[in-house]
């Protein structure tokens, strides 16, 4: 930024922001001038292959191969993962991994192959390694799923840490999933995707790219069979997607590519190889078990950024009476960074909010939680008590000359934690006691990829920053993607051990694998339009395939002023996602649903009426998605990946097992295609039977979107009293259905208890039996059959 276009920002936004201003480029300035001074130069680099292998070396699992610059380290895991890792990395350490690596299998043998390569033989995988390094996985018959080349690193010729390439092959018809959230999708078209937490600094759309969440994790799904690949390194990177072509029965098939490149770290991943849904169990038991959130975080939630100039507990309260004067469900309310006093975290402004802990108890008799929102960046000030505690505690990254880093935030000058660091993770959660007593139920966690203010370049820390690493060292390079991850870590078990009676709700802006161990995610800063609105979907169910379940977008966008059916299309979509929250900034209106007019209104309701009778469902799917790893929002080639005409669907989505959600997703539309998988599947709405696979046209009424009930469905649902239900969607003729049902255990640490339930046609009649695990009979229930007219079935 030259002087001129400095003058010209501050003449922009006047003196209010003239000092916001100035801190920015200051902090842009010493951003680069640390990185100047503690990154080595990047001078002359020499190129590397692994040559020829050398010899092997057999091992539980797998076995190690040298070759003449490098060795490989193979190893199968009893449940079936792939590991393989370059140079001699291994496993462990990663923030990915939920405590150690697996066990290998015994049953799996490294032992030679042809033409001078390895193979190792599991039960349901097979993985051989080339001559000169090329590795191929396998079906267990042998069908080839992916092939990786031999890899490059260039090494700087003094010395230090190399970069890297590995190019990848995928049978021509493969399409390509997942990598984090991805505002264009959920199939990656070509193109290149970067790996590094961004907030893109506005309202994003479908172009927008990185965005606040990325992985290094890919779901590859092609005729041959699905696989998950994922390498554990995060530095920045990124991954360049091609599909490929086929030769329509020429035989010159074009394959698929992927090619990643990686700016250091280790060159290691995992590969598992399966169905969808053994793909997703497999993947959770390598990076923990997602986190299952209270009930009442999966009913609806309102928040916005500025509930008013003065008087805002008022402002509150006026919105919750507006809910509830309409006869509208509502189970939390979010307090943004307004709430703060001069936006510094861990405080209360005691004018806007002077009796914050009798609102939230207000709040909670009526059966509606309250939620803050964290963000990492502590004000550097004098006689900010957090600031002046984490100084005395150390807590607080520097740079490579030992001086704390100084970024920007909304507070002004600010310091960030080191949450790699243990000790610097209790000392922060510890901070949570404070917002306990204020009387937060859960915590949003905002500006962590993180993100520091800056008139130009980056908006994050110097990547010559210095960071703990768990002891190891290292700096922001390796830190920043995973920074996140680590703070949802502080705020999750800070929050367990001082309320050890209620399972903690947490979600965040920014994370990396893993992520799910400690809460959920939400969009960031969607732009308001249709785009937008599709891009919301590419999100969630991007996220959900890399192992995040619980997610949803910001309802009718962040930025802007939807129009009534915008926000109403919006808001219908929302309440079949995990996360239903309207959001929106201050200078983007309310969100409120009485805002758009008696029509919305009326609709809008029926969204919320529908969102808590589905709540036992809603409760069943987090269970679920502890004990499988199966996200709630699950595309519709799920249960058939090898339909290609589903695996290019991405306009609608299934909900668990049971229901086919497909939400209007353009302007004007009051009819739409719907894609169905194999099977008998009933409109919800008219009762109507559809068979799959094909496609059908049904009506999509301001009033609805579409939604279908899969044959022999058995649905928990919330009956008119309150109680559990079960709603029962009649099997087909010549089949059977069922269904788990995971009943609520409370939003404490009670096991839950599976209910499975098995449904058959009988004289016309639907039968339906239940049981338990372990056996025992499943308890009666209210049961209402679909179907078949309306009526009640027998149990």
């Amino acid at each position: 930024m030259e002087a001129r276009d400095l003058v010209r920002s501050v003449k922009a936004v006047g003196s209010a922001g003239a000092v916001r201003t100035v801190r920015t480029v200051r902090a842009a300035w010493r951003r680069r001038r640390a990185d100047a001074r503690g990154l080595p130069p990047r001078g002359p680099e020499r190129a590397r292959v692994p040559g020829a292998v050398v010899d092997a070396e057999p091992r539980p699992g797998g076995g190690v191969l040298r070759f003449g610059r490098s060795q490989l380290r193979v190893r199968v895991a009893v449940n079936g993962a792939v590991f393989w890792g370059w140079d001699g990395a291994g496993p462990e350490p990663s923030y990915a991994l939920a405590g150690r690596c697996p066990e290998p299998d015994p049953r799996a043998v490294l032992e030679p192959d042809k033409d001078g390569g390895w193979r190792v033989v599991a039960e349901r995988v097979t993985v051989t390694v080339s001559r000169y390094g090329a590795i191929q996985v396998c079906t267990p018959g042998g069908v080839p799923l992916r092939r990786d080349l031999p890899p490059r690193w260039w090494e700087p010729v003094g010395g230090g840490a190399a970069r890297w390439t590995q190019r990848s092959e995928v049978t021509a018809d493969a399409r390509f999933f997942g990598l984090g959230g991805r505002a264009s999708g959920p199939r990656l078209r070509d193109g290149a995707y970067r790996l590094w937490n961004t907030d893109p600094g506005h309202p994003f759309g479908p172009g927008d790219d990185p965005l606040y969440l990325t992985m290094p994790v890919q779901l590859v799904v092609a005729d041959a069979g699905t696989h998950l690949v994922f390498h554990d390194n995060s530095f920045d990177g990124t991954v360049t997607l091609r599909e490929g072509v086929e030769g329509a029965g020429s035989g010159h098939d074009r394959a698929g590519t992927s090619e990643l490149r990686m700016a250091g770290g280790p060159l290691r991943c995992w590969v598992v190889v399966g169905t969808p849904a053994r793909v997703a169990q497999v993947w959770a038991s390598l990076t923990g078990a997602a986190a299952v959130p209270p009930a009442w975080a999966l009913g609806h939630q309102h928040a916005r950024w500025g509930f008013g100039d003065e008087q805002d507990e008022q402002e509150v309260r006026r919105i919750v009476a507006g809910y509830h004067e309409r006869g509208l469900p509502l189970d939390a309310v979010h307090l943004d960074i307004d709430h703060y006093d001069a936006h510094q975290v861990f405080t209360v402004d005691q004018d806007r909010f002077p009796k914050l802990p009798v609102l939230a108890e207000e709040l909670r008799r009526d059966g509606i939680q309250l939620v803050s929102i964290v963000d990492p960046a502590v004000r550097a000030a004098p006689g900010n008590a957090v600031f002046e505690a984490g100084t005395a505690e150390d807590a607080f990254v520097r740079d490579a000359s030992g001086s704390v880093v100084r970024g920007v935030g909304w507070p002004g000058e600010v310091v960030f934690p080191d949450f790699t660091h243990a000790r610097v993770r209790e000392w922060w959660g510890g901070l949570y006691e404070e917002r306990i007593a204020q009387g937060f139920a859960g915590f949003w966690h905002a500006m962590n990829e993180p993100t520091s203010f800056a008139a130009f370049g980056e908006t994050t820390l110097p990547r010559s920053a210095r960071h703990a690493l768990e002891g190891r060292g290292g700096d922001h390079r390796e830190a920043h993607n995973v920074y996140a991850l680590c703070m949802a870590r502080a705020g999750y078990e800070g929050v367990r051990e001082r309320a050890p009676e209620e399972r903690p709700f947490v979600f965040s802006r920014s994370g990396w694998a893993g992520m799910q161990r400690y809460g959920g995610t939400w969009s960031g800063d969607v732009a308001t339009g249709w785009p937008g609105l599709r891009a919301s979907l590419s999100l969630v169910l991007g996220l959900g395939l890399c192992g995040v379940p619980y997610s949803g977008p910001d309802v009718g966008g962040f930025d802007g002023c939807p129009s009534p059916e915008l926000y109403l299309r919006w808001f219908q979509l929302a309440s079949y996602l995990p996360l239903f929250r309207t959001h929106a900034s201050v200078r983007a209106g309310r969100r409120e649903p009485w805002e758009f007019g008696a029509e919305v209104l009326g609709h809008a309701r029926m969204a919320l009426v529908e969102r808590r009778r589905l709540l036992p469902y809603f409760v069943t799917l987090a269970q679920l998605a502890r004990r499988t790893g199966a996200p709630y929002v699950r595309p519709v080639w799920w249960g058939a990946p090898e339909d290609r005409a589903l695996r290019d669907c991405e306009d609608a989505f299934l909900l668990g097992d049971a229901l086919l959600v497909a939400p209007v997703l353009e302007a004007g539309a009051e009819r739409r295609g719907v894609r169905l998988p194999r099977g008998r599947w009933y409109d919800t709405a008219t009762g109507r039977a559809y068979e799959g696979p094909g496609q059908v046209v049904v009506d999509a009424p301001l009033a609805r979107i579409p939604v279908f009930a899969r044959a022999g469905a058995v649905i928990p649902v919330r009956g008119d009293h309150g109680g559990l239900e079960l709603e029962v969607w009649a099997p087909a003729p010549g089949s059977a259905g069922g269904g788990l049902v995971v009943p609520d255990p409370g939003d404490g640490w009670a096991e839950a208890q599976v209910e499975r339930y098995t449904v058959r046609l009988k004289d016309g009649r639907v039968v339906m039996e239940g049981e338990r695990e372990g056996g025992a009979q499943a308890p009666s229930r209210p049961v209402r059959v679909r179907g078949l007219g309306e009526g009640r079935g027998q149990m």
